[in-house]
């Protein structure tokens, strides 16, 4: 059984916002590892969800839930979501820094009556691990460096088909290292199904039929890397899941999964382009860790082999999952690019600076030609006086070497890249 601590991406900026504040709250979706990343920087810990006694200290004593050394990790703080402001007070008496580490699956519901905590808070995002974390990417080519605008050295990290699809089922879950496709499937349908039975119906205390959980996963599934608008899922849901599904049911439902950080959209970029075309501003949808999407869809290796088209957006779901990860280490956000003529870039990293990089994403090298003639297009439709040109324009590939093109366009193996 693994027992060791595997280093995330995230902890240096743990480390350094736990000092920046009285309290820091890290937000993620359920066994992504937050927990085992706020212990190893903690000193005391108690966790909402199992102790007993904490509904009646609850009621009767809350403070006491605060005693202990510090950093004090509260764990599942979202059970109990008045502690927020027990803990907001207790920074504001103490004066200090490092007090309280909050950890939590979900979003407290926005009828519960919480201050801000601004000045008092910092916050801390994590997603599930990243290629460069499990050791399946060299990160011999750096975000860092391609904001720096410079060539890639040359660098062949040959990977598979198969194994690429293979880390599409597993996911990036710490609870799957070391288990092969099988189990992790198992594991990863095992949360969908609980997520569907219970997590959607105690988020909100609201009884949620988990047919329609399920059918709303499956169409987001099948959506995956897409702009589908809502009226989209409820045409896809009525013609291949469910006819007696209205859309307020849809809306209520995606909030439900946005609160417990089940799906992460990537919003479109607003940006200046010298052209009468109009942007798109729709978000791409996205399950926070693409594994979701094939334990919805309950469909096998064989299954993804024989569809390499559906492989693509999926693939795409995942490289957009590993820019995050390493777009936030860079001080970074990912969005896409699309407007009415159908020109489209898949990523768009852009640091709070303004700087940025874009990005292509292909699973195979035989669609390089064409990525590369859209970043073209797309670079040449931006307008320069009003927007800076891109530190680096950038096709991501799930097979083949790792380059920079004579046209000064970067050709990059997801398992050479890191943050």
């Amino acid at each position: 059984m693994r027992t060791e601590y595997i280093n995330r991406l995230s902890d240096s900026e743990l480390k350094r916002k736990v000092g920046s504040a009285g309290a820091l709250l890290i937000r993620g979706m359920k066994a992504c590892g937050k927990t085992e990343s706020a212990k190893q920087f903690s000193k005391s810990i108690i966790a909402m969800d199992q102790d007993p006694q904490i509904s009646l200290l609850m009621e009767t004593a809350p403070q006491r839930l605060l005693l202990g050394e510090t950093p004090r990790l509260i764990d599942e703080w979202q059970e109990y979501p008045k502690i927020w402001n027990y803990i907001r007070h207790e920074v504001d008496s103490r004066k200090e820094t490092a007090q309280f580490i909050l950890t939590g699956s979900s979003n407290p519901d926005e009828t519960i009556k919480m201050h801000s905590g601004a000045g008092r808070f910092t916050i801390l995002d994590m997603r599930t691990m990243s290629w460069q974390e499990l050791g399946f990417s060299s990160g011999k080519i750096s975000l860092k460096k391609l904001f720096e605008g410079k060539e890639i050295d040359i660098h062949d990290e040959p990977v598979e088909l198969e194994f690429i699809i293979e880390r599409i089922i597993v996911g990036g879950f710490p609870v799957s290292i070391g288990k092969n496709v099988r189990q992790a499937s198992d594991l990863n349908r095992a949360y969908v199904d609980l997520l569907a039975e219970v997590d959607m119906s105690r988020v909100s205390n609201i009884k949620r039929d988990p047919v329609k959980v399920r059918n709303i996963l499956r169409s987001i599934a099948r959506n995956t890397a897409t702009m589908a608008e809502i009226t989209a899922l409820e045409s896809d849901i009525r013609e291949k899941e469910f006819k007696d599904i209205s859309r307020p049911t849809i809306y209520d439902y995606l909030d439900a999964l946005d609160r417990l950080m089940i799906i992460e959209n990537q919003p479109a970029w607003n940006t200046h382009i010298r052209s009468s075309s109009s942007l798109r501003k729709s978000p791409k949808r996205h399950f926070s860790d693409v594994s979701l999407a094939v334990a919805a869809l309950g469909i096998t290796k064989k299954t993804l082999l024989n569809d390499l088209h559906f492989v693509g957006f999926l693939f795409e779901s995942l490289v957009v999952h590993e820019l995050r990860v390493y777009g936030q280490v860079n001080d970074a956000k990912v969005y896409h690019y699309k407007d009415s003529s159908g020109l489209e870039v898949d990523a768009i990293v852009q640091k709070y600076n303004g700087d940025w990089c874009a990005f292509e994403i292909k699973l195979g090298v035989g669609q390089i030609e064409a990525a590369a003639a859209s970043l073209k297009k797309f670079e040449s439709i931006i307008d320069k006086d009003r927007v800076e040109p891109p530190k680096s324009l950038n096709i991501i590939t799930g097979t083949g070497i790792s380059y920079t093109r004579t046209d000064g366009i970067n050709v990059i193996s997801l398992a050479s890249l890191g943050c």
